[in-house]
């Protein structure tokens, strides 16, 4: 369609040109919630697996940051950190995109990230473990007792009060337990879910839950976390992961609230020293000062690694990684890039990741429309000219 100088087209673009598929590279390198492709500097791949494989192997909680330039890839290795531990089944991951206002919204957003399905079938976990120390049936999983319980072989009432005072011990927290409990009620898991997650319900809501305090604080956030963290201990989980990205927006806060959400994590982690890891995103810039005025906080932390910019050698690398998916040739390598070309995209983008997915996206078009087969230095210096 061309209207008023405006041409739009779904013409899809053909690159068998260059032996591909499709042009790989992100038009907007936003990094995916699943990454397939990451290409790791290897003092930081080591960095982040000695840290997740102690956690997993001993148990006793460990903590990371990642710093680095915007654009230099943290989000990109917490995302694809957090994939590599999604599909085991003995461990909890959450992801928290910012740290929000305070300990709370890192609350809510874990919470909010688990999900109400999947909170809901740890509450069935709990009374499945429940069932088989108080009836005669042994249910292994959520499923096996939502089955009994809708079939009408246990009751509910069997089952709600023993898990509530299990919970109760375990978590340290009753109304924690009581709102757990009641996301297996229709009528009442919504309220529940909402406690759970922060939200706030009415005075009149919480009544019906039997629940006592509001969850609106940064010290009740806190317990209530813990309290998620040992449930899902006391299940058989062998730990809690949470991944806190673009950390470096806490120094928009007041020094008051930065401070109160510094000392809430120093909390949340003094008081789970075992079954925890929390792996931070932060700019550099911003660690420095929290290192340097929250020594308490950040004496915690076990470890800082820092993203550098892309050498060359990496450059080829991640190209590579991009290509190989969305060849239909057979070829292998950087082609139809050549390696002027991309020493090119290294100088203007400086070794920064994003600039370097968005330059070569641009480039890939910019000699599709130049009808060229490989892509020389030329074109790389046309299309940075036209920005």
């Amino acid at each position: 369609m061309t209207q008023h100088g405006f041409t739009i087209s779904d013409q899809k673009r053909d690159y068998s040109r260059f032996g591909l598929e499709e042009n790989p590279f992100p038009y907007s390198p936003v990094p995916d919630d699943e990454p397939d492709i990451y290409c790791g500097q290897e003092h930081v791949t080591e960095a982040v697996s000695d840290t997740v494989s102690t956690v997993l192997s001993t148990g006793k909680s460990k903590h990371l940051v990642v710093t680095g330039k915007y654009g230099n890839g943290k989000s990109h290795t917490l995302k694809y950190t957090r994939s590599l531990l999604r599909d085991r089944e003995d461990v909890v991951v959450g992801y928290v995109a910012q740290p929000g206002t305070g300990f709370l919204d890192i609350y809510h957003e874990f919470m909010a990230d688990l999900g109400f399905d999947y909170v809901q079938q740890v509450a069935y976990e709990l009374l499945a473990d429940v069932a088989r120390n108080e009836t005669e049936y042994n249910p292994i999983g959520s499923a096996a007792i939502k089955s009994l319980i809708d079939e009408g072989e246990i009751l509910l009432s069997e089952l709600v009060p023993p898990a509530i005072k299990r919970l109760s011990e375990t978590a340290k927290f009753a109304d924690f337990a009581r709102a757990v409990v009641h996301l297996v009620y229709e009528d009442t898991n919504l309220y529940a879910w909402q406690w759970l997650t922060a939200e706030g319900i009415r005075y009149e809501q919480r009544k019906e839950l039997e629940i006592h305090s509001a969850l609106d604080d940064d010290t009740m956030a806190v317990r209530a976390f813990t309290s998620m963290k040992n449930l899902l201990i006391e299940l058989g989980y062998d730990a809690v992961f949470v991944f806190i990205d673009e950390f470096e927006s806490i120094a928009r806060l007041s020094t008051k609230d930065e401070q109160t959400t510094l000392n809430s994590l120093r909390h949340l982690m003094d008081q789970n020293n075992s079954g925890l890891c929390l792996l931070f995103g932060c700019a550099p810039e911003v660690w420095q000062d929290v290192m340097s005025e929250y020594h308490a906080f950040s004496e915690r932390i076990g470890r800082e690694v820092a993203l550098q910019p892309l050498t060359a050698e990496q450059v080829y690398e991640l190209v590579e990684q991009y290509l190989n998916p969305v060849r239909n040739s057979g070829k292998q390598g950087i082609a139809p890039f050549t390696k002027e070309t991309l020493e090119f995209v290294l100088q203007q983008s400086q070794g920064n990741i994003r600039q370097v997915l968005a330059i070569c996206s641009r480039i890939l078009d910019a000699a599709l429309r130049q009808e060229q087969k490989t892509i020389g230095v030329a074109v790389a210096e046309d299309v940075i000219e036209s920005v």
